[in-house]
């Protein structure tokens, strides 16, 4: 009866571990860790979940500052002015 019994234990832990496997790669989980830390949501903690963390808001706002920035300047640079052998 013992052995039975440790039988299902063993059968049951086994099941259980594959259901809690994860089907996201270490490239996807990097990537989410670096978005994460570019939209400021690294400045999250446990004791002030959902908002930023008072003491990182002033660092936050740079960050967003500075993102918000870069993004225009990727946007001036991409927009490309027409040559003049296209205009004529």
């Amino acid at each position: 009866m013992k052995v039975l019994a440790i039988a299902l234990v063993a059968l049951g832990t086994i099941a259980s571990a594959s259901a809690f496997a994860q089907t996201k790669t270490r490239a996807q989980v990097y990537q989410e860790l670096i978005q994460a830390q570019k939209d400021g949501r690294d400045f999250v903690t446990d004791t002030s979940y959902p908002d930023v963390n008072p003491i990182f808001a002033h660092q936050l706002e740079q960050q967003q500052t500075r993102l918000a920035q870069e993004r225009a300047n990727n946007a001036v640079a991409n927009t490309t002015p027409a040559s003049a052998s296209e205009t004529n």
